[in-house]
């Protein structure tokens, strides 16, 4: 025998001496339990009398025929099962509760490729041992030693965790083991070089498809800065060439020139946008802008097609939301660019609407402005919606092919509102139209204008005549949040047949059929009225063109700006009928405040004041109600319990707040459907001059008003004064 075999055989010798003494230590623990187990049998055995022994001796007969019986089946199950086993693929193996093996399938064992040591009976730790000492498995960095032990400790966890272990020829083994009730464990090899291997591929092939992906950012990035150069100088250009005296074909030509090199700059810039955005190389520049005058140009951008399709655009901006806020402007016209942009390119008819609306904390100096873009076109169907903001997106179908464009626009939309800590959102349904959402955080730079807005002593009742629902409803709730009454007509001749003397304004609107704002304002004229008139227009007005402009106070555009028409109310001012001749100020007539959610008891409160000289006001809710009570100054109020938002307690708590800073206090009469023992006393801690009880009465409010007059107002009873 050769040196080498004698060193060879010594190892294996001295190996298995160490596999030996381990497996003589674990043989003395589990005889010690065995003895402890045996022990416990025999005392069990000696409590049982000796009847039952004789008792046990006469059924053993029976026992033993259904004995053989049942290990007949079992040995029959047995067989079955083992074959099941030997045909899975993956290693199998079983041991008991001393973690020695049971058994084991042929797919287990091969894994130890014949070692006499691995074999029935053969205990788990030994088996670690094996692994570690023959090289079967990569223990890569961890020491043989403390990867034995943190299998070990593995082994005697309750619910051990999957592991995966690598062996020498690479394969990887995802290792199961679960333990049963009685302490015996199942222990499952599976198989998984194959995707581990799948994983690996699939793992370079994301690097690879990113790194190819910032690569074509990169591509597009620079091929649109170098294409958008002599684009830029096309059409300038062409805006250059227009302005000089050219037949009508050649204007055509360069019309035509013109719009074309400004559809490929917007293609240009959406990819380019788009690819800055990828490359994360897009950054936000915030400052102080105006938000309402931002929306204005957009919407005067796309006026002219617009007019082209026949639409109506409309905005509303929340009348005591600030316009002056601090955010990115340029990226906020861009996506409300894109947004109704779209909003006209799939509508065919009816109207887009922008609607603002928000909420502003003022101790933290923060709101939150939401702004929607509702229109009345084709819509999206519904398993379409999410589809939309993905990359070179459209919503394809029969309808709408013959739109154009990248399908960049609201994926960078999406982009970018993220960008600036918002959201977007869709709600839409085919062939009802669609209503884009985009809620950003801002920071306001100052009060909304409304605020701090006075309303004119003469101004009180306003008539606007519009013949488009949302145009007509939209300057309704203004005015009214105002502190004016408001009559609306949807036409000139239904203006002219309910115009009154009580009427302190007019507001029309330009382009009405039959009769337009200019007839209109001539037929009033006609017939004595010298109320100051406002027109509202969103074409372009030749006022030299039209001689009735002279009879009109004031032009303002559509959408109506707020800044806009809140200085021509501030301006306006029209004394009151029966203006002394030397030019001297008849007193001004009482003002008051009514809070009131109930359409219905707005009318009942209405009517039941309708003799008296006053001038009244309602509000919706109690929000309104302090809101209104800031711009309209009233001096009495009366003031519903219940109502939304904020009921008749918060909402005089808020006016009493205000009015320490004033040093004023105004009389707030309460009105309430709740009267309880001890009503009275809560309403008056809460800041209440008196209650009303519902159902309301005449003489009760009558009287409240009455108490609350004074001489420096005009007289209560006209009829009674002038009889």
């Amino acid at each position: 025998m050769s040196l080498a075999s004698k060193l060879t055989e010594e190892r294996r010798s001295r190996l298995a001496a160490e596999r030996m003494l381990e497996l003589k230590k674990a043989e003395l623990f589990a005889a010690n339990r065995k003895l402890g187990r045996h022990a416990q049998q025999l005392s069990e055995e000696i409590v049982e009398t000796r009847a039952e022994v004789e008792s046990i001796r006469g059924e053993n007969q029976r026992v033993k025929s259904d004995l053989s019986a049942a290990n007949q089946r079992i040995a029959i199950t047995e067989r079955r099962l083992w074959y099941s086993i030997e045909t899975i693929k993956d290693g199998f193996a079983f041991f008991n509760g001393d973690n020695e093996m049971i058994m084991a399938n042929r797919a287990y064992l091969n894994v130890f490729d014949g070692l006499e040591v691995v074999k029935l009976g053969v205990n788990y730790i030994t088996i670690l041992q094996v692994l570690t000492d023959e090289g079967i498995v990569n223990t890569g960095d961890m020491p043989a030693r403390d990867w034995r032990k943190m299998m070990t400790e593995r082994l005697h966890s309750a619910d051990p965790d999957p592991v995966i272990i690598k062996l020498w020829n690479g394969a990887s083994i995802k290792l199961h083991d679960q333990r049963g009730p009685g302490g015996d464990m199942v222990s499952l090899g599976l198989d998984i070089t194959a995707t581990v291997a799948y994983e690996k591929k699939l793992k370079e092939a994301r690097a690879i498809a990113e790194s190819a992906n910032r690569a074509k950012s990169a591509f597009l990035a620079n091929m649109s800065h170098e294409i958008r150069t002599p684009m830029n100088g096309v059409v300038g250009m062409a805006e250059v060439l227009a302005d000089t005296e050219l037949d009508g074909e050649q204007q055509l030509y360069v019309e035509t020139i013109k719009n074309s090199g400004e559809a490929l700059l917007v293609i240009i810039n959406d990819v380019l946008d788009y690819s800055k955005i990828e490359a994360k190389k897009l950054d936000l520049h915030p400052e102080t802008f105006d938000l309402e005058r931002a929306i204005q140009e957009v919407l005067t951008l796309l006026q002219p097609s617009v007019r082209d399709k026949g639409l109506r655009t409309a905005l509303d901006y929340d009348l005591f939301l600030p316009s002056q806020l601090i955010g990115d402007p340029g990226r906020i016209r861009q996506v409300l660019t894109n947004l109704i942009g779209n909003a006209v390119k799939f509508t065919a008819e009816g109207h887009i609407l922008v609607r603002v609306t928000g909420v502003v904390d003022e101790d933290a100096k923060t709101a939150q402005v939401h702004i929607s873009i509702e229109d009345t076109g084709i819509g999206i169907p519904a398993d379409m919606v999410d589809h939309i903001f993905g990359e070179f997106n459209q919503v394809e179908n029969e309808r709408n092919r013959q739109f154009d464009g990248t399908g960049l626009g609201l994926a960078i939309s999406q982009r970018l509102v993220e960008m600036m800590g918002g959201q977007i959102w869709v709600t839409s349904e085919e062939g009802h139209g669609a209503c884009f959402g985009v809620k950003l955080p801002m920071i306001p730079q100052a009060a909304s204008m409304a605020a701090g807005f006075a309303r004119p002593e003469g101004l009180r009742h306003v008539m606007i005549v519009d013949d488009t629902e949302i145009h007509r409803s939209i300057l309704e709730r203004q005015l009214t949040q105002l502190g004016l009454q408001v009559t609306a007509c949807i036409s000139g001749r239904d203006a002219l047949a309910g115009f009154g003397p009580e009427i302190d304004l007019l507001i029309t609107d330009h382009n009405m059929p039959q009769m337009d704002g200019f007839e209109l304002s001539e037929a009033l004229r006609e017939q004595g009225h010298s109320v100051p008139i406002l027109l509202c227009s969103d074409h372009p007005v030749n006022a030299q063109g039209d001689p009735a402009a002279t009879l009109v106070q004031g032009v303002l555009p559509k959408p109506l700006p707020r800044e806009a028409l809140l200085c021509h109310l501030a301006k306006l001012h029209r004394k009151p009928e029966g203006v002394l001749p030397n030019g001297s100020d008849v007193p001004r007539v009482m003002r008051i405040l009514a809070a009131e959610d109930n359409k219905t008891n707005q009318l009942v409160f209405r009517k039941m004041i309708k003799d008296l000289n006053i001038d009244l006001i309602f509000a919706g809710n109690g929000e309104d109600a302090v809101a209104l009570f800031q711009t309209s100054m009233p001096d009495l109020i009366f003031m519903d319990i219940s109502m939304p938002k904020m009921d008749g307690k918060e909402a005089t708590a808020a006016i009493r707040r205000l009015e320490a800073q004033s040093g004023k206090r105004v009389p707030i009469i309460s009105m309430t459907a709740h009267a309880m023992a001890g009503d009275d006393k809560l309403l008056i801690e809460a800041g209440m001059d008196h209650y009303l009880t519902k159902p309301l009465r005449k003489p009760e409010i009558v009287a409240q008003i009455e108490a609350a007059w004074t001489a420096d107002f005009a007289p209560l009873h006209l009829s009674q004064d002038e009889g």
